[in-house]
C-alpha cells in the first residue's frame, strides 16, 4: 500500500554518515589538508564533528591564519593564549608546526620554550619558525629536545644554551637557516650530530654573525648531503681559494644542488692549483648556482670555470655577478673548451655586464652545451646610465655568429632597470 502511494520505506542504513564513519586516520589526513580555521569550523557541521579537528597533526599558523582572525574582527587577533589554546585542544602527536611571528609582534620567551617541550613531547618532526620581528626570536636548548625532527627552518632567531655541549637532531633531514644566530660558536657542534642530514641551507646574512663560523672538518661530516646551500665566508678561514672548496666538495658524493655564495670573502688564487677539468668527482651535480662572482677575478673566474665543466651531468646552471657595473678586462677564459656538457638545458645569468670575460663564458657554454634550451641574460644596472645604447651596444657583442652546439638554443636578453622586466630579444 505504501508502494502505491508513492511512499517507500527507507532503512537507517541509508542516512548512514559516509563521511564520518571514515577511519579516524582518513579524517585527520582530510583535516590535515585543510588551513587550520577551516578544519576547526568542521566543528559545525553535526555533533559527531564537534571534535574532530582536535585529531589534527599539522598545525600551520601562518600568515593567512592570523590574517583570517583579523578579518573577523578577532580582538588580539595574534596572542600566545590563542596558539597555546590550539596546541592544548590536540589529544593527538604534532608532526608539524609552523609558526608566522609578525614584524610588530614579540613572543615570551618562557611561553616559547613551553611550546617547544609540549612539541616534542608530541613527537615534532616537522617545525618552522619564521620571525619578521627586527629583534631574533630566542630559542633555548629546549629546541634540541625536539629529537625526532626530520625538517627544522628557521627566519630570524638566536638560538643559546646555558649547557657547555649542546646535541644535534639524530633524524634531521632538513635544515633551513635565515638570519640565524648561535652563541657560543655551537653551529658546527650541531651539524655533525645530525648524521642523516640531506639538505642544508644557510641564508646569506648569517655569516656576518661572527659566533657562526663553522670548520670545514665539521661540515665535511656530513655525508649524505644532497643539496647544499653555502656562503663561503661561513667556513672558518681567512681566505678562499679553489683547492679549498673542491676539498670540501669533494667529501659529497650525492650531492646535486649546490649554491655558493661568494660575497664577504677573500678569494686567492694558488700558483701550483690543480687542474679539475677532467678529473671531477662532481658526478651526481645537477644544478649549480654561484652568486657574486667577480667577473674581473681571473682567479674567481677559473675556478667558476672547473666547477661547470667539472660537473659532467649539469642541468642547471645560474651564475649572478657580483657587480652592478662592467669590471675591467679579464685574460681567462677565452679558450673555447673540448668538453662537453651533455646535460645542460637552462642558463641564467644575472647582474651581467658585457665584460669580455662573460661574454667569452657564454661563448664556452654555447660551443659546448649540445642539448642546451636557453640562456636567460639579466643586464646589470649599468643599463640605466647608457641607456637604449647600452643595451644595443651590448646585444651587438652577441649577435655575430656564435657557434652553438644546440640548434634550439635560444638566448634571452633582460633589462632589469625598468620598473618590469623588458625582454630585448627573445631569440637571437
Amino acid at each position: 500500500m505504501d508502494s502505491v502511494f508513492g511512499k517507500h520505506k527507507t532503512s537507517k542504513s541509508a542516512f548512514k554518515d559516509i563521511i564520518s564513519s571514515m577511519p579516524e586516520d582518513v579524517i585527520t589526513n582530510i583535516l590535515n589538508r585543510l588551513p587550520i580555521q577551516y578544519a576547526v569550523t568542521t566543528s559545525t557541521l553535526s555533533r559527531n564533528w564537534r571534535f574532530k579537528w582536535t585529531s589534527l597533526s599539522h598545525v600551520v599558523l601562518d600568515k593567512e591564519f592570523f590574517d583570517f582572525l583579523r578579518g573577523l574582527g578577532v580582538e588580539n587577533w595574534y596572542s600566545e593564549m590563542i596558539i597555546s589554546q590550539i596546541l592544548h585542544h590536540l589529544k593527538g602527536s604534532i608532526t608539524k608546526f609552523d609558526l608566522f611571528i609578525p614584524y610588530d609582534k614579540v613572543l615570551d620567551v618562557n611561553t616559547i620554550d613551553h611550546w617547544l617541550m609540549l612539541l616534542s613531547k608530541k613527537g615534532i618532526k616537522e617545525l618552522k619558525l619564521i620571525n619578521m620581528y627586527q629583534e631574533p626570536l630566542r630559542l633555548s636548548s629546549n629546541l634540541f629536545s625536539c629529537v625526532k625532527l626530520e625538517r627544522l627552518t628557521l627566519g630570524e632567531c638566536s638560538i643559546f644554551s646555558a649547557q657547555t655541549t649542546v646535541c644535534g637532531f639524530p633524524n634531521l633531514l632538513h635544515l633551513d637557516l635565515d638570519c640565524v644566530e648561535f652563541v657560543k660558536e655551537i653551529f658546527g657542534e650541531i651539524i655533525t650530530q645530525c648524521p642523516l642530514l640531506e639538505c642544508l641551507q644557510v641564508g646569506r646574512r648569517f655569516p656576518w654573525d661572527p659566533s657562526g663560523k663553522v670548520k670545514i672538518d665539521e661540515i665535511a661530516k656530513l655525508k649524505n648531503l644532497k643539496c647544499l646551500w653555502l656562503p663561503l665566508c661561513l667556513l672558518d678561514n681567512i681566505t678562499i681559494t679553489s683547492s679549498l672548496v673542491f676539498h670540501l666538495v669533494d667529501h659529497f658524493s650525492k650531492l646535486q644542488v649546490l649554491y655558493l655564495d661568494l660575497s664577504v670573502c677573500e678569494f686567492l688564487g694558488e700558483s701550483s692549483a690543480r687542474d679539475r677539468v677532467g678529473t671531477s668527482s662532481f658526478s651526481c651535480l645537477s644544478t649549480l648556482k654561484l652568486d657574486s662572482i667577480d667577473s674581473g677575478n681571473d682567479d674567481m673566474l677559473s675556478f667558476a670555470f672547473d666547477m661547470i665543466w667539472g660537473s659532467p651531468k649539469l642541468h642547471t646552471l645560474k651564475i649572478t655577478s657580483a657587480y652592478a657595473v662592467p669590471p675591467p678586462a679579464s685574460s681567462a677564459l677565452k679558450h673555447i673548451s673540448t668538453r662537453q656538457l651533455k646535460h645542460l638545458r637552462i642558463v641564467e645569468f644575472k647582474d651581467f655586464g658585457g665584460s669580455e670575460s662573460e661574454i667569452n663564458m657564454i661563448k664556452n657554454i654555447l660551443a659546448c652545451s649540445p642539448m642546451l634550451n636557453k640562456i636567460d641574460i639579466y643586464l646589470c644596472s649599468v643599463t640605466m646610465y647608457f641607456g637604449d645604447n647600452y643595451e644595443l651596444m651590448f646585444a651587438t657583442k652577441l649577435l655575430p655568429k656564435l657557434h652553438r652546439a644546440s640548434s634550439a638554443a635560444q638566448m634571452n636578453i633582460i633589462d632589469r632597470s625598468d620598473e618590469y622586466d623588458v625582454l630585448l630579444n627573445s631569440n637571437i
